[in-house]
């Protein structure tokens, strides 16, 4: 799902930018001899949130199509996009719905093998299908020579800027050559080829987060090919570096206060009313500045122990976990928080990462011309801190301040005229995407159609939600399209 903005790399995670150019739209759609075809076969790599191999489950296959690296130049260069598909399971089949869950950077092929049982009723009509867009593991995914943990370890400005820029040449140096071709324009117009090869005549189309940000700018180039479309937790692409970083904070202060209102009511370890519990989280991370709390051979740093308390956030099902990391830590057990901190980088057991993090940061930089320098980002981290201390860094890192390629804002032009009617899901609690942003995306298409959860967590869909699923279900499987302005409660 969509990363928070003010937390990791402040600077590098809530840009978006080196798209290729401010194209027309392109409404026709691609040849099969263009898209090619699927040759599907059984899964043979998939890994799960530890990254440990994970065994296909019946009905899963993967595949592979080639695109253009470049599609200015659509017969050179070619690159691999690895697919996944999951069989329709009733005999009514309809097509393929294809997912994105989000990143910038995420794994469509481990995600989709791993959540594949929360799409069940739209898989009784539907082939599921997801892909790791380019850029993003098996897809040519960006690679920046395992500097993660260095960033992680920036302790003041000075050194932060520094190791941006080491970042964003060893970024250079492994996968230079899909840099420049990472933007979101430019995936979508690999969605369509993927229409194309698994047989569709529209795409039917499911995205979280920044598969939003995706869908609505496949819909404003291939409008007429647009069939069901969701897109659930809805990020508005057209603000700046500033404004987006504000307001995602805001968004996880006011999920943090859902939190420690919901652990008190339920007597929480943390303190007896919200703002102590505030105050018990702000002092452990606040003691890991100056010692770090030691896990075998690891250590709980600060920047980590935030990493972990952000995590539970995204889901009210998950904040009984950080309760419990919080307080153990604090009894001198950080594994439960080292863990946590983790599965957001996408580190593996064996101290390796997936290229969540480094897909994230080049697919950020190519979709925003926007290049803050370090002492931008300083500035910014100060509003952060008012809003949201527990979001603030110590050392601000703007990375795309050092890109290697330059960044457009091509992928912030959205309109869907003459699309058919695309759903958009917005949640009054979501942190990560805050519910203005399915609102403000919602009149850009012209032709959506918003639903509004008032519930907590990012993902509306996911959060099993009766009235959500409902309203879903009834257009992707029957073509039912919700009133203008449905509202699910809580």
């Amino acid at each position: 799902m969509k990363k928070p903005i003010a937390t990791f790399l402040l600077g590098a995670a809530v840009l978006t930018g080196c798209g290729i150019g401010t194209e027309s739209a392109d409404t026709s759609a691609p040849t099969a001899k263009n898209a090619g075809t699927v040759a599907w076969t059984k899964c043979t790599d998939l890994t799960g949130p530890d990254g440990k191999p994970v065994a296909p489950g019946p009905g899963v296959e993967c595949g592979k199509i080639q695109v253009p690296l470049d599609h200015a130049q659509p017969d050179g260069e070619k690159i691999d996009l690895a697919l996944i598909r999951i069989k329709a399971a009733g005999d009514d089949r309809l097509g393929s719905l294809v997912f994105n869950f989000g990143g910038p950077g995420g794994s469509g092929v481990d995600t989709l093998a791993m959540a594949a049982s929360a799409f069940g009723n739209l898989g009784t009509r539907y082939d599921l299908v997801s892909f790791d867009p380019r850029g993003v593991e098996r897809s040519s995914g960006v690679k920046c020579g395992g500097q993660i943990d260095k960033l992680l370890e920036a302790e003041n400005n000075a050194a932060g800027d520094r190791l941006a820029k080491e970042f964003a040449t060893a970024c250079k140096k492994d996968s230079g050559k899909i840099l420049p071709y990472v933007g979101t324009v430019q995936a979508a117009k690999d969605l369509d080829l993927i229409r194309a090869a698994v047989g569709d005549t529209r795409l039917n189309y499911f995205g979280l987060s920044y598969g939003t940000h995706l869908g609505a700018v496949y819909a404003t180039h291939f409008p007429k090919n647009v069939g069901r479309f969701v897109l659930d937790s809805a990020f508005d692409p057209r603000g700046g570096f500033e404004e987006r970083a504000v307001t995602q904070a805001t968004g996880f202060d006011r999920a943090f206060e859902a939190f420690a209102k919901d652990c008190v009511a339920q007597s929480c370890e943390l303190g007896t009313d919200p703002a102590a519990v505030e105050r018990t989280v702000e002092q452990l991370l606040n003691g890991l500045k100056d010692k770090p709390l030691k896990v075998g051979e690891r250590q709980l740093t600060y920047g980590l122990g935030q990493l972990a308390v952000i995590t539970p956030l995204y889901a009210k099902a998950t904040w009984p976990m950080l309760e419990q990391a919080v307080a153990a830590a604090i009894k001198g057990n950080g594994t439960a928080m080292l863990t946590l901190a983790d599965s957001y980088t996408g580190r593996k057991a064996d101290g390796t990462y997936t290229t969540a993090m480094t897909s994230l940061q080049a697919i950020n930089c190519a979709d925003n011309a926007e290049r803050p320098t370090a002492a931008e980002v300083a500035q910014i981290n100060e509003r952060i801190k008012e809003i949201f201390p527990i979001l603030a860094t110590d050392a601000s890192i703007g990375v795309c301040a050092h890109w290697p390629v330059p960044g457009d804002d091509a992928a912030k032009r959205i309109d869907a005229t003459g699309s058919a009617p695309i759903v958009v899901i917005g949640g009054k609690g979501d942190p990560a995407t805050p519910y203005q942003w399915a609102e403000t995306l919602t009149r850009q298409l012209k032709t959506g159609v918003l639903v509004t959860y008032e519930g907590e967590g990012h993902g509306a869909y996911l959060s099993g939600n009766g009235c959500v699923m409902k309203a879903v279900d009834a257009y992707v499987l029957e073509g039912t399209v919700p009133a203008q302005n449905t509202t699910c409660p809580a």
